[in-house]
């Protein structure tokens, strides 16, 4: 009996202990909603209608894989050691991208043609965009925008970037984007140029003259989309990205370091020469690979992303634009050679 009463007394103190706490997973659901109380004000405040509102809101629950996801992302590092650029290559410049993007920028000719007219950004970039972000519009990714943006604000670590994406995604519904077309990656992006929400408020655009920007089907308006990206961006029209160099033996790097330390992706400028103009680079003993100099007084820099003794890169105001789309030196070297190799 003893033993008995003792279950008794065990069980009535766990009773007790755990009977008003709810799991885990139910108390960040109750906050989530929460947030979204306080989140409706500031979207209605900033002009998204009652009615989307209405439709959204009350369909959103809590992603925690997303959360997941976020903090498994690299912080920043302090180390100095770099990776080789050529497997990255390998992977993103290969021969079926290649091939495919040709077949696209063949196909679209007439309405490339006249995008690069009217923004002077080349053809072949913008196909090298969206081959590289999303292999042309086979994989855009299957998140649901809001959830996720919603979910990743309510996080809080980066809740300014989410909460402002959440909120122009609510605008993009206002302005007739369907909740099923709002779909992508994890993070927010969204569509073949896996524009972010407010970019895409800001600079998607009509290609093919129906009225509408539709990045996620309309091949003309996710080209005209990429385009006013980068004139935004400040593309140099009639100047190239870079281009492959050769670097003597003899070659003096301290000459050319780079003392400044950029206030943004201080890493990926870390790997950069200062500037110099093509004429100097020329006088430095500096050769092309298969092509002839530009302008002697077009600035560039210097990268050589596989080390000394290997290929090497003259890269100029153009590149730092495509940094802007994403600021990684491997994913604008691969957008560049992309491109030029699309281009034939």
């Amino acid at each position: 009996m003893a033993r008995v009463r003792q279950w008794r007394q065990f069980a009535v103190l766990f009773v007790a202990l755990f009977a008003g706490a709810a799991p885990v997973w139910a108390q960040d659901e109750a906050g989530f909603q929460a947030y979204l109380g306080e989140v409706r004000g500031v979207a209605a405040a900033q002009g998204v209608s009652a009615r989307t509102l209405d439709a959204v809101l009350p369909t959103l629950t809590l992603n925690t894989r997303v959360i997941e996801l976020d903090r498994q992302q690299p912080g920043s590092s302090t180390s100095t050691s770099f990776s080789p650029f050529a497997p990255y290559k390998a992977a993103h410049v290969d021969a079926a991208r290649i091939s495919r993007g040709r077949s696209k920028y063949l196909a679209q000719r007439p309405r490339l043609s006249r995008i690069e007219r009217e923004t002077g950004v080349p053809e072949s970039i913008m196909v090298a965009i969206w081959g590289h972000e999303t292999n042309y519009g086979s994989y855009t990714g299957n998140f649901d925008l809001l959830r996720s943006l919603a979910s990743l604000a309510y996080e809080g670590r980066r809740r300014p970037l989410f909460q402002g994406e959440f909120i122009a995604a609510l605008k993009m519904m206002d302005r007739g984007v369907s909740r099923e077309q709002l779909k992508g990656s994890w993070a927010g992006a969204t569509g073949n140029p896996q524009f972010l929400p407010s970019i895409y408020l800001r600079l998607a655009r009509d290609g093919d003259g129906d009225g509408r920007a539709d990045i996620w089907n309309s091949e003309a308006d996710t080209l005209a989309s990429i385009g006013n990206y980068f004139t935004n961006a400040g593309w140099r029209p009639g100047q190239p990205w870079g281009f492959a160099v050769s670097v003597p033996g003899s070659f003096n790097r301290s000459e050319v370091r780079n003392t400044l330390v950029s206030p943004r992706c201080p890493r990926v400028f870390q790997r950069h020469s200062g500037w110099r103009t093509m004429a100097e680079w020329r006088a430095l003993g500096i050769v092309p690979q298969g092509r002839a100099w530009p302008a002697g007084d077009v600035l560039a820099t210097l990268m050589e992303p596989d080390g000394e003794g290997a290929t090497a890169y003259l890269l100029t105001g153009n590149y730092r634009v495509i940094l802007d789309y994403n600021c990684s030196n491997f994913y604008a070297l691969s957008v560049g050679l992309l491109a030029d190799a699309i281009e034939g």
